[in-house]
């Protein structure tokens, strides 16, 4: 991290910047192929989601859950079209989406050599996806349409209880109902265990 995080000025400051930026220029020394996909130690994975971001084309996104105190951060999906996101925190960013929830293809990284991470805290995701240029329309939404979770945010502390907001008739007609249905369906087999 560059020097001037180390001021006690910064509270917040961006995590795994540094890394990930050097991990992005190995792979333009070195890699042709493939898809880079950012996976972190505190969260756990389906292996439905590796065999689904291999055949990324641009940049493939889909649904995290146990994130933010929405519990699930997502594109939102109507009739197989996007038209918004789901997360906790929406703020003003372009892709407000949580790092786990997108893969990008190696060589759709290599056209744009300019592509970084911004040491902008609570900005990374949005940044790097922005440094793509890629229009929404070319995003590519995998796990069937972004109605399966096959990667959850799960840090070892214990997380505020999820917002209802995906609950509002807002949603009606799009993947977070079929998210919502199976979840529930999900719970209602684990408290019979």
């Amino acid at each position: 991290m560059p020097e001037t995080f180390s001021n006690p000025k910064y509270k917040v400051k961006p995590k795994g910047v540094s890394n990930r930026n050097g991990g992005m220029e190995w792979i333009r020394q070195h890699a042709t192929e493939g898809v880079l996909y950012f996976a972190d130690d505190d969260n756990t994975y389906d292996i439905r989601l590796f065999e689904e971001i291999r055949y990324t084309r641009k940049v493939s996104m889909f649904p995290v859950g146990l994130v933010t105190g929405h519990g699930l951060s997502t594109p939102v999906l109507k009739e197989r079209r996007f038209v918004g996101w789901y997360d906790g925190w929406i703020s003003n960013r372009k892709f407000p989406v949580d790092m786990a929830g997108f893969a990008v293809n190696i060589p759709f990284l290599l056209t744009r050599p300019n592509a970084r991470m911004p040491y902008l805290a609570g900005y990374e995701e949005t940044g790097f996806l922005e440094s793509l240029d890629i229009p929404k329309e070319d995003l590519e939404f995998v796990a069937d349409n972004c109605t399966k979770i096959y990667v959850w945010h799960t840090k070892t502390h214990k997380n505020p209880p999820s917002s209802r907001d995906i609950l509002k008739t807002d949603y009606d007609g799009t993947n977070l109902r079929i998210l919502q249905k199976r979840m529930i369906i999900r719970d209602s087999k684990e408290s019979k265990l």
